[in-house]
């Protein structure tokens, strides 16, 4: 099941940066039937350069996320290049020039889609993984009266100093690149591309992973050829100033920046009503276990049930089986339980 996704135009659409994106545009998919109240609906925000294609493994007939009861909404982050990005906007606020994007910005452009365009009046369940659990978050802290419940898998409420770091490795790979000039670039600066994939390629996936020789079991017969037919390969495909607009919404990804916390996110979280259920990758280098168990314990309504394996982040976009059943049978649960 590949979906093709939809448009909704913002219009004019102000930012937090203090720019106005003009004709601003919100790629979005949709399954499942809206019910006459209107209340049936789920959110499941996009993560890091995916689309609602990455998380269709959870979503349909007698999935964890089942379309014959849910009216299920995914919302493609901004500079995903399908919703408005860097490498689709015109002049003046192309490339380059595409304005800073954040978290908040994405989930009000979503509020107006799914609440206001698609006239939902209750949110059975907020869901996302990676980038997505930031927008989980914050849908949940924006909008307490619609969100029932809210799971972030493999995510944060707000990027840690690590996290931080390893992001700003991977933006400097790329930047040292001479072809990108600046995001003025008028081919590929695929050095710069494959030197992210690698900075990433040991970030993404457990210690373990690595010397268990895992990637035979996503079909690489070696180390080298894992690193470059999978990792460098994914990475030139992609507009590297559309990375780096979504780079920085990482980045400077936090909840409590919120209007009304003045940076505190103890304040934030503990203004989450919404029944929770809390899933980290056992292994996850990007957002450790630990992190979000303390996230967890500021929450009123949350449990913290992190995915086991070596999977690392890995361990809920859809490819190891077991995570797979421990990640659907949670949200299962979640779903079934009482808001």
């Amino acid at each position: 099941m590949t979906t093709t996704h939809q448009i909704f135009e913002l219009g004019d659409f102000p930012l937090d940066a203090g720019v106005t994106l003009p004709a601003a545009r919100l790629a979005y998919t949709t399954y499942g039937t809206l019910n006459r109240a209107r209340d049936n609906a789920i959110v499941f925000p996009t993560w890091f350069v995916g689309t609602h294609a990455d998380v269709e493994w959870l979503v349909g007939d007698g999935k964890a996320i089942d379309t014959t009861r849910y009216f299920v909404v995914i919302p493609s982050m901004f500079a995903n290049g399908l919703s408005s990005s860097p490498a689709n906007t015109p002049a003046p606020f192309d490339g380059p020039r595409f304005p800073a994007i954040t978290i908040q910005d994405n989930v009000r452009a979503q509020a107006k889609l799914v609440l206001e365009h698609l006239g939902v009046t209750r949110i059975e369940l907020a869901i996302g993984g990676s980038m997505g659990a930031f927008q989980a978050y914050q849908w949940a802290l924006s909008h307490p009266e619609v969100v029932k419940r809210v799971a972030p898998c493999c995510g944060a409420a707000k990027v840690a100093p690590h996290c931080f770091v390893f992001l700003d490795s991977a933006r400097r790979a790329l930047l040292a690149d001479p072809v990108f000039a600046e995001g003025n670039y008028t081919k590929t600066p695929e050095v710069g591309l494959r030197a992210l994939g690698r900075v990433w390629s040991a970030w993404a996936l457990s210690q373990e992973f690595y010397r268990k020789g895992m990637w035979a079991q996503m079909g690489f017969k070696s180390l080298d050829s894992f690193l470059v037919d999978f990792w460098e390969k994914f990475w030139i495909g992609l507009d590297a100033n559309n990375l780096l607009s979504q780079l920085h919404t990482w980045q400077t990804a936090d909840i409590s920046l919120t209007p009304g916390y003045d940076g505190d996110l103890v304040k934030a979280l503990g203004a989450i009503k919404a029944k929770a259920v809390l899933s980290p990758g056992a292994k996850d280098l990007y957002f450790p276990p630990e992190d979000m168990a303390w996230e967890a314990a500021q929450m009123p309504n949350a449990e913290f049930r992190p995915i086991p394996g070596p999977w690392g982040h890995f361990s809920e976009v859809g490819i190891d089986p077991a995570c797979n059943a421990f990640l659907s049978t949670s949200i299962r649960g979640l779903l079934a339980t009482p808001a």
